[in-house]
């Protein structure tokens, strides 16, 4: 029985943060169980094995498919809706798929991330109850934005059974909580994530886009190499990931948690939905029964397709780990003449790891990431940060635990 009758687009005021290093805002820190934060962030002391096994049934298996790099896992597609939905980042299947749980009256509210009303870009912590509404979660934005803040208001609204959008992060600090939260059911959607930053820094980026970023309504990073920009007239422009202006970017301009995140495919959701092995459409990897669940409810709406691989990652991870270390925290980047830029920007999605081997690749990226950044500043931080999976997905790229950087040391 509900309290109050909650509306059906919600955005409760979040309390004030606290400040902390390597904090994404996740949104606990902001509730009554602030100081939880202790036991459930990511950033602290991870447990990886433990959260795997009690949100699957068991820790992912390193001599099973991939899933040393992506976590466990069922089955992995590449997918689209057959209606893309007006609006939607890609077709709009992950908001579809929590629009339908809603529709089925599985959940009694979905909570994502909504437009600020004063800035788009700008990610807003929404609870929704009418699936009418799930329209207004889609597209990207860019930001922290405390997701779990919203959990303290459900629940005392009365509602008891929520589909949950969010990103690794958020995740696991959810599923750290969740025996403690007494919700009757609860599904999780997850999105991957990388290279977060503020929203201040995103229009900052725009700027350097476009001679009129705003009116840029639509920016993603495709699996072809290219970003993709969509404009407010219609038109649209996509630019080679190596004619990027990253190198003008400030050596800040991602935080350092998000260059040690060891979660990139959030692998403590029922379902992850992403775009890296998709090849053009989205890569789905259903991870448990719940998981199943939720793509089963879509039936026919949904085109499943096996996802491909091609190409060879080993050299561009090198590339990436040797460019890493040699900014010394900076943006790894090496310049490059721009008579090559274009050459090189050609050959990439021609002969650059595709499907899961681009995947493979990113993941990779992001372990050598996570070694060398907390080597550099936060090295005693190291043993409890880094999981063991991480370090195996480094090995190869000749990064290996010193003494006192490993858990067990």
């Amino acid at each position: 029985m509900l309290d109050q009758t909650p509306p059906a687009l919600w955005a409760p005021t979040p309390g004030p943060a606290a400040q902390r290093k390597l904090c994404t805002d996740c949104g606990l820190s902001r509730t009554k169980d602030a100081a939880k934060c202790g036991q459930a962030c990511q950033f602290i002391q991870p447990d990886y094995p433990k959260m795997e096994a009690q949100v699957h049934g068991r820790a992912r298996d390193p001599g099973r498919g991939d899933e040393q790099f992506f976590g466990p896992y069922r089955r992995m597609y590449r997918a689209a809706l057959h209606a893309p939905k007006p609006g939607a980042q890609w077709t709009g299947l992950t908001t579809r798929l929590a629009q339908k749980l809603l529709e089925d009256g599985a959940v009694d509210a979905v909570l994502g991330m909504g437009p600020d009303p004063e800035d788009s870009w700008r990610p807003r912590p929404v609870i929704i109850t009418d699936p009418a509404e799930m329209a207004h979660l889609r597209g990207m934005r860019m930001g922290y934005a405390p997701l779990l803040s919203l959990l303290e208001p459900a629940a005392k609204t009365g509602l008891r059974r929520l589909a949950i959008i969010g990103i690794p992060c958020q995740v696991y600090a959810l599923r750290a909580m969740e025996a403690e939260l007494g919700f009757e059911r609860l599904y999780v959607i997850g999105t991957p994530c990388s290279d977060n930053t503020t929203t201040e820094n995103f229009h900052q980026f725009l700027a350097r886009l476009s001679p009129r970023p705003e009116d840029i309504t639509y920016l993603e990073f495709r699996a072809d190499y290219h970003v993709e920009l969509r404009f407010i007239d219609g038109s649209r422009r996509d630019i080679p990931f190596l004619k990027l202006p990253l190198s003008d970017l400030p050596n800040d301009f991602f935080p350092m948690t998000c260059r040690t995140c060891v979660d990139y495919t959030n692998t403590l959701a029922d379902i992850t939905v992403g775009y890296m092995a998709g090849e053009g459409d989205q890569w789905l990897i259903v991870r448990n029964a719940r998981g199943q669940e939720i793509l089963d409810r879509l039936g026919d709406e949904v085109r499943l397709e096996t996802p491909g691989s091609a190409g060879k990652r080993a050299g561009s991870v090198k590339g990436f780990a040797e460019n890493t270390a040699r900014a010394a925290g900076g943006l790894p980047l090496r310049k490059m003449p721009d008579w090559a830029r274009g050459i090189v920007g050609w050959l990439m999605p021609r002969i650059g790891p595709k499907g899961l081997e681009f995947a493979r690749a990113r993941v990779e990226m992001k372990a050598v990431e996570t070694v060398l950044h907390l080597r550099r500043a936060h090295p005693k931080r190291m043993r409890a940060m880094i999981p063991d999976h991480v370090w195996r997905l480094a090995e190869p790229y000749g990064l290996t635990p010193k003494p006192g950087e490993r858990s067990e040391d």
